[in-house]
């Protein structure tokens, strides 16, 4: 039986879901590319990216569209997750709840040799849900800064002038650790750890093996197919 889960596969995400993580890694990766080099400008490899993207404007002005049509895939998102949970076409698994703590707290006395067995999770664990709402969070500052550095003017002559540099600070400093988090624990617990090792691949394809499931989402895989 075993043998066989791990040749069968079963459809975990939507292909809406696949293609906002795409999306959503292309867009990073061009607000990344386009966005440090403006946050340290005398930086060598800076001045060698602004160059070979055709200059400073360019740069600027490929940073405003990749944030905008970030900012459009962000509220879309929102707007989509929200319908299909009032519409319960959805369930709000993303949720917190006191249980992803006593799960955190179990985990980590597995870890370290005082609990015997690891906690069970169901559709996603504290940890997806904990990176969920950083990013819902981190996005969100990401668009209200950038909104008011794409528009100082405007923002200044209803708020106080001090948000622009205010912004400007947060902005940057948010995406510089947005992609530490992204480097350090998004790639490690998603690709890099000994039971993803060298790549999981249900966020592309949409599919996740069985035995993966029933391994580490046992309580997904029981509603799925009931305790066997």
């Amino acid at each position: 039986m075993r043998d066989a889960e791990a040749h069968e596969y079963v459809v975990r995400f939507s292909f809406w879901a696949c293609f906002q993580h795409a999306a959503g890694i292309l867009l990073f990766g061009v607000l990344l590319l386009t966005g440090m080099p403006q946050k340290w400008p005398y930086v060598e490899a800076s001045r060698w990216i602004i160059e070979h993207l055709g200059g400073i404007f360019a740069v600027r002005w490929l940073h405003r569209v990749a944030g905008i049509v970030f900012s459009i895939l962000f509220v879309t998102h929102l707007v989509v997750a929200i319908a299909g949970v009032a519409t319960r076409r959805n369930q709000p698994a993303l949720l917190l709840n006191r249980k992803d703590f006593r799960d955190a707290v179990d985990n980590i006395r597995y870890y370290v040799g005082s609990a015997e067995a690891p906690p069970r999770f169901g559709r996603y664990d504290y940890r997806q849900k904990f990176e969920y709402w950083g990013l819902i969070f981190g996005a969100l500052i990401m668009a209200l800064s950038g909104f008011i550095l794409y528009f100082p003017i405007l923002v200044s002559r209803v708020l106080p002038a001090e948000l622009i540099p205010a912004a400007k600070v947060m902005h940057s400093n948010e995406a510089l650790l947005a992609f530490l988090i992204i480097l350090v624990w998004h790639m490690f617990g998603a690709h890099l750890s000994p039971e993803s090792f060298p790549m999981d691949t249900s966020i592309f394809t949409g599919k996740i093996r069985k035995e993966k499931l029933r391994r580490e989402h046992p309580l997904e895989y029981e509603d799925l197919f009931g305790q066997q």
